[in-house]
């Protein structure tokens, strides 16, 4: 798909965390429907990765939605030159080399400008990003539009693009030499923010789309790309980078469409290896395991994948007019396709492939025969509707479903220009409160009575112990009643309460609710999104002056802010340390450095002033009033040794 730019959001401590979606066909008026959803805390599974909750196109969406993984991606990618900036567009459009994806405002001759602005610009600080070095063999010599097809690679137009310089790297690269090299560009941004290991560049993918070469690119690999010739660039490409950044993550092959994962799009050579492969997947995933073992390093971390659902209602779901009643139907229930054996959705793929579905389970499989350990990623997908609360509730049906089965990397990939929808339901699980309250971060068991009409996804945050709960009813026309049971040695006894529906886009809070006994019975609107977070706390007034868990309380012995407190670090040598930009900018970031100079332990907390409102603070609990904020440590760094000083604590805010 078309490379978009991006800008920045944060991370805050987790909750356990538990998502359900109900799903009802909207043919006939009927009675409520019920559902039972079982909710077993104690059942741990596995860690959620952020990186789950990835975007290609952060300028699209509000700002607010605190992403975890940064793709900068698509086409353009394939044909761009780091050395110049000069990209090509392809049949996307009339095959354009110029400076397209150099950012607005900033120097076209600076090398690798497009890359560092992304990294320095877009991606919000704590999460990852993952840049694209190209494989198909050149990219854009120039900035003089269309590239002819007498212009086609080897011309003038191009420039060999080589794995590796074999020889000394430089900073600024020689753009005399007809040759640009990825291992080169990886040296330029280790230079400059260091390792993956180190908090630099995260990832690298491998290309973009290979199998569609010929078609969109047709100007620099006119022909359908062999499936050895993809393996021998995959493993060169991949040598390059890891012999320059061996933390690096490598994300591979990028593969477009179901046929891409069956045979390569048809590759001519595909004959040849059919017979002892399944698909083209194993194939990969093979020979990258062999190049691996002999090169003593890992050469293929993540498999790579974009899927873009082919199931139809009267169209396809991802068609910007599919927005019948039978559309929307259809797109609600189509992520049952990555995970359900029992449901076959309308669509070639399931007519002609349902040996190859549920997809998310087959992959694995695929992974576990060919090339353990080897991580799962679809670093582009869509469903449509996200200016709708359909596609709302499809992407919050999909991020469940990442979580739930252990899917490592996620970057959705928007279809139309209006996707307000689809932002919300990040919101729904990585800023549901404002204040970057996020989904909780083990995966937890939880099922239901009825997985046509529903799904539950639920997860235990490690640090806090909450419980979160997103129920979404995906009926048109009636509400659900759900009755949830939580299994759990722990006892839950309230609730907060966040709503997204279509009366608007944005998570309203609807206050709390009680839980008696670990249960629960709540009635879910038809089109709605509920995301409740469980506590073993009673429900609070927070209009009551006697609440004791109230932070302004003067009478509360733990308040940070009374005098009296004897651990006030005021009078407990704690001191903190915080550096305000003063460039005029109307928004900033700044690390924290909270220091004991004590001579015992302490368990802190502090506060400081800023300027403006604080949007997002990691690596610690904090609030807010006015221009003070107060911050605690969370489980891992609450604790100050003598002398100590906290390391990764940050905020950032608006003036």
């Amino acid at each position: 798909m078309n490379v978009s730019s991006h800008r920045h959001g944060l991370a805050r401590p987790k909750v356990l965390s538990v998502l359900i979606f109900a799903a009802l066909a909207s043919s006939a008026v009927s009675a409520q429907v019920s559902i039972d959803y079982s909710i077993s805390p104690d059942e741990q599974n596995h860690k959620i990765s952020d990186l789950i909750y990835g975007t290609n196109h952060r300028m699209n969406m509000t700002g607010h939605e605190n992403f975890g993984f940064y793709r900068l991606g698509g086409n353009r990618t394939t044909g761009y030159n780091w050395e110049n900036n000069y990209s090509n567009a392809g049949s996307d459009w009339q095959h354009s080399s110029d400076t397209y994806m150099v950012p607005d405002g900033v120097d076209e001759t600076i090398p690798g400008i497009t890359l560092t602005d992304f990294v320095d610009n877009d991606a919000i600080p704590g999460a990852k990003t993952m840049l694209t070095v190209p494989l198909a063999g050149y990219v854009a010599a120039d900035k003089n539009g269309t590239v002819q097809e007498g212009e086609t690679a080897p011309s003038s137009r191009w420039i060999p693009a080589i794995a590796k310089k074999n020889a000394p790297f430089s900073l600024t690269p020689d753009l005399t030499d007809n040759a640009v090299y990825t291992d080169e560009m990886v040296n330029f941004l280790v230079e400059r923010y260091g390792k993956a290991a180190d908090g630099g560049v995260f990832a690298y993918s491998l290309d973009n789309e290979p199998s569609l070469w010929y078609h969109t690119h047709s100007r620099i690999h006119p022909d359908k790309p062999g499936a050895k010739e993809l393996v021998d660039r995959s493993i060169e490409a991949a040598q390059a980078v890891k012999g320059v950044d061996p933390t690096a993550a490598i994300f591979g092959p990028a593969l477009y469409g179901f046929t891409a994962f069956v045979s390569l799009t048809d590759a001519p050579d595909w004959s040849n290896y059919s017979g002892q492969y399944h698909w083209f997947i194993d194939y990969y995933l093979a020979q990258m395991k062999a190049a691996s073992q002999s090169s003593g390093i890992r050469l293929l971390d993540v498999l790579d994948l974009h899927w873009y659902s082919e199931a139809k209602g009267d169209q396809r779901v991802t068609g910007g007019n599919a927005d019948s009643v039978k559309d929307k139907n259809a797109r609600m229930q189509a992520p049952r396709t990555l995970w359900d054996p029992e449901y076959q959705e309308d669509s070639w793929i399931a007519q002609w492939n349902m040996a190859e579905l549920p997809l998310i389970p087959h992959i694995q499989d695929s992974i576990d025969a060919n090339y353990p350990g080897t991580k799962i990623a679809f670093t582009e997908y869509g469903y449509g509707g996200g200016d709708d609360i359909t596609g709302a509730i499809t992407e919050a049906d999909v991020l469940g479903i990442f979580g739930k089965y252990d899917v490592y990397a996620a970057n959705s990939w928007i279809l139309n220009d209006e996707e307000k929808y689809l932002a919300s339901a990040y919101r729904l699980y990585r800023n549901y409160d404002g204040q970057n309250g996020t989904f909780g971060d083990t995966s937890v068991t939880a099922t239901m009575s009825d997985k046509e009409n529903s799904s539950i996804y639920a997860s235990v945050d490690s640090e806090t112990g909450l419980l979160h709960v997103i129920v979404l009813n995906k009926n048109m026309n009636e509400s659900i009643n759900g009755v949830f049971n939580i299994d759990s040695t722990t006892i839950y006894k309230s609730g907060k309460t966040y709503v997204l529906n279509s009366d608007s886009v944005e998570i309203q809070d609807k206050g709390e609710v009680e839980v008696t006994n670990n249960q629960l019975n709540y009635d879910i609107p038809a089109l709605s999104a509920y995301h409740f977070v469980f506590s073993t706390s009673d429900a609070t007034d927070p209009t009551d002056p006697t609440d004791p868990t109230d932070p302004t309380d003067p009478t509360d012995p733990t308040d940070p802010t009374d005098p009296t407190d004897p651990t006030d670090p005021g009078t407990g040598g704690v001191t903190v340390s915080v550096n305000i930009p003063q460039d005029g900018s109307p928004s900033y970031c700044s690390d924290i450095v909270v220091t004991n100079n004590g001579s015992e332990a302490v368990e802190w907390h502090t506060a400081f002033d800023v300027e403006g409102s604080v949007y997002a603070l990691w690596n610690a609990n904090w609030e807010q009033a006015g221009s003070k904020v107060t911050i605690s440590g969370v489980e891992w760094n609450k604790v100050l040794q003598p002398g100590a000083s906290t390391s990764s604590i940050g905020f950032c805010a608006n003036r």
